[in-house]
C-alpha cells in the first residue's frame, strides 16, 4: 500500500469507528492479532487483538459517551502513519478513579499506526492523559 492508502485506512478508523461509536466494525480495519502499545503512564502497557481492542473501545465509551477525535496533522512514510489529534469529550463514566463529572474535556496526543496491506497491524498511543485528568479533577469556580 502507498503512505496515501495508509492515511485513508487511519482516517477510516477514526471515522467509522471512534466517531461513530462503532466498535463492532473494528474488523474492517484492524489485523485480529493487532498491538496496540499505550505510553501513557498508568495505561496497561499493551492490548493485543482485536477482542481487548473492542473492550477498550467500549470501555472508552462508558467514559466518555460522544467521544470525538479530529485529526489535525497527519504524517505518513512507508508503512507507518503519525497523527496528531484532538478529542472532545463529556466525562460520563469513572476515568482513573475520578467518579463521572458531567465535564466538558478537550485533550490531545499523537498515534503511530504500523500498517499491513491496509490493515492497522500495531497501534502506539501517546495522549495527554494527565492534562485530561486535570480537567476532571479541578475545582470548579465558585
Amino acid at each position: 500500500m502507498t503512505p496515501e492508502e495508509n492515511v485513508a485506512a487511519v482516517r477510516r478508523l477514526v471515522d467509522t469507528c471512534v466517531n461513530a461509536h462503532r466498535a463492532d466494525l473494528l474488523d474492517d480495519h484492524v489485523n485480529a492479532d493487532v498491538r496496540v502499545h499505550a505510553a501513557t503512564p498508568g495505561d496497561s502497557p499493551e492490548t493485543v487483538g482485536i477482542e481487548e481492542l473492542r473492550a477498550a473501545f467500549r470501555g472508552l465509551r462508558t467514559v466518555l459517551g460522544d467521544l470525538h477525535v479530529t485529526v489535525d496533522d497527519v504524517v505518513a512514510a512507508g508503512d507507518r502513519v503519525v497523527v496528531r489529534w484532538t478529542a472532545t469529550g463529556v466525562h460520563t463514566g469513572e476515568l482513573a478513579g475520578v467518579p463521572a463529572t458531567g465535564r466538558p474535556v478537550r485533550w490531545g496526543g499523537t498515534d503511530v499506526y504500523r500498517l499491513d496491506d491496509g490493515r492497522i497491524a500495531e497501534w502506539w498511543r501517546n495522549d495527554d492523559q494527565a492534562g485530561l485528568l486535570a480537567q476532571l479533577t479541578a475545582v470548579a469556580p465558585a
